[in-house]
C-alpha cells in the first residue's frame, strides 16, 4: 500500500509546534531497548560490538531497497544479515541456529526505563498515541503489552502495512490517514534523527529523544522539540 502524502500546506505558528493530538512512536531503540542484542551475540560466540554495526547494516540495506521501490521484511533483511556477519566466525553453534537465537532476541526486549512513566504522562495530557515501526506490528504489541502500556496505545502500525519503510513521506502518511489528521496535528517521536528529518520533510513535528546526550547532525533537518527522556518530552509539552 502506497499512500500519498497528504497536504500540509498549514501555517506554522512563530511560537513553535502546537500541542499535537497525535504523537507517533518508533519502537526500535526509542521505545525498546535493544542493548540485550549484544548479549545475544556474545551468547552464540560473536564479539558482542558486532550487535550495533549489524543493525546499522539492517537499516541502510532496507533504506537502500526502498528507494529501489521495494517493501523488505525486517526479519528477513535481519537474518540475512547475521549470516554475512556470523560466517566464518568460531561459534559455538551451528550459524543457523546462531542466527535464530540473536533474532529471537527483539521478541523479549524491555522498554527504556523512562518509557512507562513518559508513556502515562504524555496519555495524561490527553494526546493519542500509537507506534510506527520499521518491525513489525506484532512486535511493537508484545513490548507494550509485557510493559503493561499497551492500553494506552490506540493503534500499532508498522511499514509492512504502509508498503514503504520510513523515511520514505508514504510511510508517515499512511499512519496519518490511519489516524485521520493532517501533518500539523501529528509529531513523530524518535531516537533516530533520520527519523525526525523525515517525518519534518513529510510535514509532522518531530521530538527528537537524545537519552546518550550526544550532537544532533547538522545535515538533517532539525526536531521541534529534543527530550532526554520521554518523561522530559511530557514536561515540555505539558
Amino acid at each position: 500500500m502506497n499512500v500519498a502524502t497528504p497536504s500540509f500546506d498549514h501555517p506554522v505558528s512563530p511560537d513553535g509546534p502546537r500541542r499535537p493530538r497525535v504523537l507517533i512512536f518508533d519502537v526500535n531503540e526509542t521505545l525498546s531497548d535493544m542493548a540485550p542484542i549484544a548479549g545475544r551475540f556474545e551468547a552464540v560466540g560473536a564479539p558482542a560490538h558486532l550487535a550495533r554495526p549489524w543493525f546499522a547494516g539492517l537499516l541502510h540495506d532496507g533504506f537502500a531497497l526502498t528507494v529501489a521501490q521495494e517493501n523488505p521484511s525486517f526479519a528477513q533483511l535481519g537474518a540475512e544479515g547475521l549470516w554475512s556477519v556470523l560466517a566464518g566466525m568460531p561459534l559455538n553453534r551451528p550459524v543457523e541456529d546462531a542466527v535464530d537465537h540473536i533474532m529471537a532476541g527483539f521478541a523479549g526486549l524491555a522498554v527504556h526505563p523512562d518509557v512507562p512513566g513518559g508513556v502515562r504522562a504524555l496519555a495524561g495530557l490527553g494526546i493519542r498515541l500509537v507506534t510506527l515501526s520499521n518491525g513489525s506490528a506484532s512486535i511493537a504489541q508484545r513490548l507494550l503489552t509485557d510493559a503493561g502500556l499497551d492500553d494506552a496505545f490506540e493503534a500499532f502500525l508498522s511499514v509492512e502495512q504502509a508498503g514503504v519503510w520510513k523515511p520514505a513521506p508514504g510511510a508517515y502518511a499512511f499512519a496519518l490517514e490511519s489516524c485521520g489528521v493532517d501533518p500539523i496535528d501529528a509529531m513523530l517521536v524518535a531516537a533516530h534523527p533520520w527519523d525526525t528529518d523525515g517525518a519534518h520533510r513529510a510535514g509532522l513535528a518531530a521530538a527528537w529523544i537524545n537519552r546518550a546526550g550526544g550532537p544532533y547532525p547538522g545535515y538533517f533537518r532539525s526536531p521541534d522539540l529534543e527530550a532526554t527522556s520521554l518523561l522530559h518530552l511530557a514536561e515540555q509539552l505539558r
